[in-house]
């Protein structure tokens, strides 16, 4: 079997790696920036921080919901190659637009801008929608059966990789927003290219006919996908770790500056250290596997993951928090007593979470037949998009409530309990 990172050497996987590397780069690179610039040079309230990401969050989620049929279809319909120098193309306009709405933020109009920025994450969803069915589908149609599981940990772990990188970069920049604009229209750029240099994927069955229309076309998509036993579970499970998911990444801006009393450098340091976790979950779990596509790992792993995050809370009701008045900058956070602890509980949390959910990827592009798999990445997507939108809605109404963010992460390692159950009945279905 071909070495998984050997793959990167290839014509047939290195420009489709790179380009959905740089493409999660930049779209975590504005998102992040955007966040981190409402929520410390924009707002000064706990709640509207946590509301303004919520909706940021249901914003890039929406286009999942309503277009991911439709892009499942033109994908098994259409070179997925080409479908992909379309997206890329798209790219570039919506950094223009956004780059121009942190502008106009900055220099004032902040209504304005903040209309423009949300705009751009819901066109960065659109973006997503198309490009999210292309990158796992089209691994069986280049990759050997016995490189899949090693291709998808890859883009897994690249997807990770790019989102640290991104947020690492977004606290760096977000007080420089004219250089924060100019980087994701030059990363877009960038991803044009190397987007032109994937090898053509054409269609492999016969042709569909497109329904236009999202509701019956995912209402029929993903009945013809959920009638398979192991497909059903497999998108359930990931369902539940992505609605945990959405839950996390909205917390975490507010927690870290409300409960750990941290800037927005140690905010985009939690985060990016949750996305190294993950990446270095994803290659454990091909390693553990060698090749072999199996959920035998996923109960342990999200029970493990549901432990950390209980510890997770203890730790933050337990953090020193800075003076009044006053935020930890990273040297200053870095010192403090309990903060590497912290820090390998995030790292345990995300190492925990991708060694549950890659190969339930796996499951997704090799349970059909390679014609297939675009609309069965899409079904998937229908279903997780909706499941974190309840994360959302979630947040949304415990805050309203007045749960405190270290409280929320009890019920997030609550909602871990029927992921396992779930992944061991995948388990049991398949291995």
């Amino acid at each position: 079997m071909l070495n998984a990172l050997g793959l990167l050497k290839q014509r047939r996987f290195l420009p489709l790696f790179v380009t959905q590397f740089l493409g999660a780069f930049n779209d975590n690179l504005f998102k992040t920036t955007m966040v981190l610039f409402a929520t410390y040079e924009i707002f000064n309230d706990a709640r509207l921080e946590s509301n303004f990401n919520a909706l940021a969050t249901g914003l890039a989620i929406l286009p999942f919901f309503l277009l991911s049929a439709l892009s499942g279809q033109l994908a098994d319909n259409h070179d997925k190659a080409k479908i992909i120098r379309i997206v890329k193309t798209a790219e570039i306009a919506i950094m223009l637009f956004g780059g121009a709405g942190m502008l106009a933020a900055r220099a004032g109009h902040v209504n304005l801008g903040i209309g423009m920025m949300l705009g751009s994450v819901l066109f960065l969803g659109t973006h997503s929608t198309f490009f999210g069915p292309i990158k796992y589908a089209i691994l069986p149609q280049h990759l050997k059966e016995d490189e899949v599981l090693g291709g998808t940990g890859l883009v897994e772990a690249g997807t990770y990789l790019s989102i640290l990188v991104g947020t690492v970069v977004a606290g760096f920049v977000v007080h420089d927003i004219r250089l924060a604009a100019g980087m994701t229209l030059a990363v877009a750029l960038c991803g044009w290219a190397t987007g032109r240099m994937v090898p053509p994927a054409p269609r492999l069955g016969g042709p569909l006919e497109i329904n236009y229309n999202p509701f019956t076309a995912s209402w029929r998509l993903i009945s013809a996908t959920l009638h398979i036993r192991r497909l059903f579970l497999a998108i359930c499970a990931i369902s539940f770790f992505w609605s945990i998911g959405a839950v996390l990444i909205i917390m975490f801006p507010p927690l870290v500056k409300n409960v750990l009393t941290a800037d927005e450098r140690v905010a985009s340091l939690t985060i990016a250290i949750f996305s190294v976790g993950v990446a270095i979950g994803s290659v454990v779990i091909n390693w553990l596997l060698k090749g072999h596509i199996s959920a035998k790992y996923g109960p342990a792993s999200v029970i493990a993951m549901a432990v950390c995050i209980v510890a997770f809370s203890i730790e933050a009701r337990n953090f020193v928090p800075a003076p009044p008045g006053t935020l930890y900058n990273i040297a200053e956070f870095v010192t403090m007593p309990r903060a590497m602890l912290v820090i390998a509980t995030l790292v345990a949390i995300a190492i925990t979470g991708g060694m549950f959910v890659v190969p339930l990827y796996a499951f997704l592009t090799t349970t059909v037949s390679k014609d297939q798999t675009a609309r069965t990445v899409a079904a998937n997507n229908v279903v997780n998009s909706g499941a974190m939108t309840v994360g959302a809605v979630v947040v949304l109404g415990l805050t309203g409530a007045g749960v405190t963010p270290e409280n929320m992460l009890l019920l997030v390692a609550i909602a871990c309990m029927p992921a396992a159950w779930l992944a061991h009945k995948l388990h049991m279905a398949c291995d």
